[in-house]
């Protein structure tokens, strides 16, 4: 091979210096074409990464919806399958945790599925305020749309940035696929448990360790949570004891919590009132929830009152309400029902509380508050909660870390404690003070 170090150096023609010139002109423009980032100040930026062989990320799919009040949840589908994952994208597992929580311990709900640049923010958002736990919602149908097919695609995202964050994951498992029905309804059980079992099974299997509790479905003391069925507390405690068993199987440590129960004073056939509904799964369960759940699940909206208001004052005033239901500490009536069945032991994690500020909607507009009354009804809730509460007291989840899809006709944009936005962060004045409250 030739050493040109030893050769003559080479006469430089005009042509060339004119092609250099012309090849740093166009460099230099490129450069300067280029925006200048402009930075927004607290705003967590995306730290996705793309998923291999993914050819981009999907943005117009519905998110999946849940709240305290009767919009339903509305889960999405993917025809993207994926094998089980490699060993490299299943880390160790962490080492064992307690089933019994602190009292209280604090949590956001979020909506973290198909959108990876919005979701990797928002679980940063839910760190920077110094909460330790995120709720969101898994779609039976968007993990196995077809029976022993999973899509592990965005749950493994997910848990991937929450253990980024060094954050505890909660699940809220729902949304049956069609093939488990029979038929289209949004949200109802399945023909045959077991296969709802095995569902929980695989992912427990796969996530030991690194989802840390696991709600059973939604709400079932709603008619259009249970398959436009009248709600069955008997039929919901023989899903649960499938569930806990699968799970249990699969991951000893996990967490299993009963559904929330919405409060509510209707007792028909499209509700039942969450107290008569407990009862009636204790009188399901034997008299005992051994084998059933590890703690009980609950939704505690504020409606009108202060959080300290008692039931007995808000079912003396019509202005709140006339129902013992219309308040946050409609919890403690849940709780004597434990104390009675001999669970005083067991802890009750709130999945769902807040206050709405919506002037949109009538069903909600007539206990609106204003953004600063809710942001300091949510302070004062926790405060409460610890103070008076503890040690029955587990999770408290509020809602929601708004998706940014919601516009002001979605009830729960009323509900949220930011504004929808993306790229920037837009927070409403209850963040701003959760962030700030001691913990």
């Amino acid at each position: 091979m030739r050493n040109d170090s030893t050769q003559a150096p080479r006469q430089v023609t005009w042509r060339q210096v004119t092609l250099i010139a012309l090849l740093f002109s166009m460099l230099v423009a490129g450069c300067a074409a280029q925006p200048t980032a402009t930075a927004v100040a607290n705003t967590p930026r995306a730290t996705f990464t793309q998923a291999s062989g993914a050819t981009g990320t999907a943005t117009g799919a519905p998110s999946q919806v849940t709240s305290s009040t009767p919009t339903p949840p509305r889960a999405t589908q993917t025809g993207t399958l994926t094998s089980t994952a490699t060993a490299s994208s299943q880390p160790t597992a962490p080492q064992a945790r307690p089933l019994r929580l602190s009292s209280p311990e604090y949590g956001m709900q979020a909506f973290l599925w198909y959108r990876p640049e919005v979701a990797s923010r928002d679980v940063q958002l839910v760190k920077q305020a110094g909460f330790g736990w995120l709720k969101q919602g898994v779609g039976w149908r968007d993990v196995e749309p077809s029976k022993g097919s999973f899509n592990w695609k965005e749950l493994d995202e997910i848990v991937r940035w929450m253990e980024e964050q060094e954050l505890n994951l909660i699940v809220r498992l729902d949304h049956q696929p069609a093939w488990a029905t029979g038929g289209d309804t949004t949200n109802g059980p399945p023909r045959n448990p077991e296969d709802f079992g095995n569902f929980c099974f695989a992912l427990a299997s796969r996530y030991k360790g690194r989802i840390r509790a696991y709600e059973i479905w939604n709400e079932p003391n709603l008619a259009r949570e249970w398959g436009n069925k009248a709600p069955n507390p008997a039929e919901y405690v023989a899903l649960l004891k499938v569930a806990y068993r699968r799970i249990k199987e699969a991951d000893p440590g996990a967490i299993v919590v009963t559904a929330g129960l919405t409060p509510t004073g209707t007792n028909d056939a499209q509700a039942m009132p969450d107290d008569v509904y407990l009862t009636r799964m204790y009188q399901a369960m034997g008299g005992t929830s051994e084998g059933y759940f590890d703690a009980l699940g609950a939704h505690a909206a504020g409606f009108k009152a202060p959080p300290e208001t008692s039931p007995d004052e808000v079912a003396a005033n019509k202005d709140l309400g006339g129902g013992r239901w219309f308040c946050f500490r409609r919890v403690e009536d849940l709780r004597e029902i434990m104390v009675k069945y001999g669970d005083a032991d067991k802890q009750i994690f709130i999945l769902e509380f807040g206050w709405t500020s919506d002037p949109v909607h009538p069903e909600y507009a007539w206990h609106k508050v204003t953004e600063q009354q809710k942001a300091e009804y949510l302070v004062r809730a926790y405060k409460y909660a610890k103070a008076n509460w503890s040690p029955w007291i587990g999770l408290m989840s509020l809602i929601f870390i708004a998706d940014p899809a919601w516009t002001e006709q979605h009830e729960q944009y009323w509900w949220s404690i930011t504004y929808p936005g993306w790229p920037d962060f837009k927070p409403r004045p209850a963040y701003e003070a959760l962030k700030a409250m001691a913990k």
